[in-house]
């Protein structure tokens, strides 16, 4: 009669045992829940868990517990009702340097999270969540490299002590007009020295010699791939802000980009962070132009651009960008003298920038200017169209006291405002707008109807397998049932251990196995 070792009978029940063990979290369901985070990637200590139960108990807003995981806190709830009230009662009372994320929480027990298991991931169509599939403005991408050439091209004729006419970005080009012809030569070899791949040809059509700078094929191929790449870190950093676990963004053929979130149960929320395209330009005031004149008339002075304040007044800044958004290496919301604000931090360049424009500049104003893009639809020869639209509103304007550089802060907004406007900076600003062109949302009933039916039929097929195995085979039939069993488990106990999302087709894949 043939006998196992008695190690491999040892192995096996060993591996059985601890399949056990791994799959136990998957028995115990989950709880609607508010993730409490910092947003400056600190840990929650324990004296804020305490003040957001108090203020939970405060309000009278129910919770089953709330503790402490992995540098956050997790405030569970019986219900949705209350989740809702709760995140409402902790983004009102904690609204300072912290982030408040709907999310579901496993009821798994405590001697289980302390040695490190979770129950499988569960992809969209089980969990429920949000699907975006974004296009990236890829005529943008260029466009912003354009402008981007511009002020570098502006700020290296200054250092050079070349005189020009002007220097603007024109279609797909920038045209630079010197005031001494003669300095043309010397232009252009600055210009290939500081950028060997740029193509560079002298016109001499028009009353002024000029230099037309234009990108190559290869360089504009090269931008549209960086912009999507870009757009990819940014928005995984976005999603990171607020807070949702197992998310997909990914690359969908040539200027598309997927992002999944499962589990979100606000998606106009993260519909408004992801998308958002804000970003900040820093600005000299115009103080030698009339700024109602040029409204009225539409004259506006040659070296300054019409603006508006938030409460509609009309505003004059100095053509020349000091620095832009992409310049900002962090930012966090706080207060200052009891009004909200956004701490800043710049990058070596904008900080040279910044420190030279305020040594210039004492006692002159300077303003913030918060930039939007966005598409509406309107109405054009009885056809609704969508347009791209631009919003471009001062939201600071500041008098410079003192000499600076890297760090300041920027008041002149809500709340909120602060909050939302330096997550989107901290999370980086996107390389090219994006649009979305698909959007859809699958909400948790649908996602548990997915996985009853989904496990209704695991069940069933095992069910009839067993019996079938058990009536035909007799003895040998229940040792395949329970092998068959012990495989169902050790596929579960694997997911939860990698923390693979499972999705629908991985139930029918199961379904199929059995």
């Amino acid at each position: 009669m043939n006998h196992y070792p008695v190690w491999k009978n040892i192995l096996l029940a060993a591996v059985v045992a601890v399949a056990f063990v791994l799959a136990l979290p998957n028995l115990f369901g989950e709880d609607p829940a508010v993730q409490v985070a910092r947003e400056d990637y600190d840990s929650v200590g324990q004296g804020t868990l305490e003040q957001i139960k108090e203020a939970l108990e405060r309000e009278g807003v129910a919770y089953r517990t709330a503790f402490l995981d992995e540098g956050r806190a997790l405030i569970r709830f019986a219900t949705t009702e209350d989740q809702f009230r709760g995140r409402d009662v902790i983004e009102s009372g904690f609204e300072n340097g912290f982030t408040a994320a709907l999310t579901q929480a496993p009821r798994t027990p405590g001697w289980l999270r302390r040695i490190g298991l979770k129950p499988m991931s569960l992809g969209l169509d089980l969990r429920g969540g949000v699907h975006f599939l974004y296009e990236v403005d890829m005529d943008a991408a260029v466009t912003q490299t354009l402008d981007r050439y511009e002020r570098d091209f502006k700020a290296l004729l200054r250092e050079e002590e070349l005189r020009y006419r002007s220097v603007r970005h024109q279609d797909n080009t920038v045209r630079i007009v010197m005031r001494d012809t003669a300095d043309l030569a010397a232009v252009e070899e600055l210009i290939e020295r500081e950028d060997p791949n740029l193509s560079i040809v002298r016109d001499e059509s028009g009353e002024t010699p000029a230099l037309v700078v234009s990108m190559t094929e290869d360089q504009i191929k090269q931008r549209q791939d960086f912009a999507i790449d870009q757009n990819i870190i940014t928005l995984r950093n976005r999603v990171n802000e607020v807070g949702v676990a197992e998310p997909v963004v990914q690359r969908q053929g040539a200027d598309r980009i997927v992002v999944q979130l499962p589990g979100v149960q606000d998606p106009t929320r993260a519909k408004k962070i992801l998308g958002a395209t804000a970003t900040l330009e820093f600005r000299l005031v115009d103080q030698d132009g009339n700024a109602y004149e040029a409204e009225r008339t539409g004259r506006i002075p040659f070296n300054s651009k019409l603006f508006k304040e938030r409460d509609g007044t009309p505003i004059l800044l100095n053509r020349d960008v000091i620095v832009t958004g992409d310049q900002l290496v962090d930012a966090s919301s706080g207060f200052s003298e009891g009004s909200p604000s956004v701490n800043v931090s710049l990058d070596a360049k904008g900080a040279r920038n910044m420190l030279e424009t305020t040594k210039r500049n004492l006692d002159k104003p300077m303003a913030v200017v918060f930039i939007e893009k966005k598409r509406e639809f309107q109405q054009r020869d009885g056809e609704e169209i969508e347009v791209d639209v631009t919003e471009e509103e001062v939201i600071s304007v500041a008098t410079i006291r003192g000499v600076f550089s890297s760090r300041f802060q920027i008041t002149g907004l809500t709340s909120p405002e602060s909050r939302d406007l330096a997550l989107l900076l901290r999370a980086g600003s996107l390389a090219a707008p994006i649009y979305i062109v698909e959007e859809r949302t699958i909400g948790p009933s649908l996602g548990q109807d997915n996985i009853d039916k989904g496990f209704l039929a695991v069940k069933v097929g095992f069910l009839v397998v067993v019996v079938f195995m058990a009536f035909y085979y007799r003895v040998f039939g229940l040792v395949a049932d329970f092998a068959l069993l012990m495989n169902l488990v050790l596929i579960v106990a694997l997911l939860s251990l990698l923390q693979a999302s499972l999705t629908l087709p991985g139930i029918a894949g199961i379904v199929l196995t059995v």
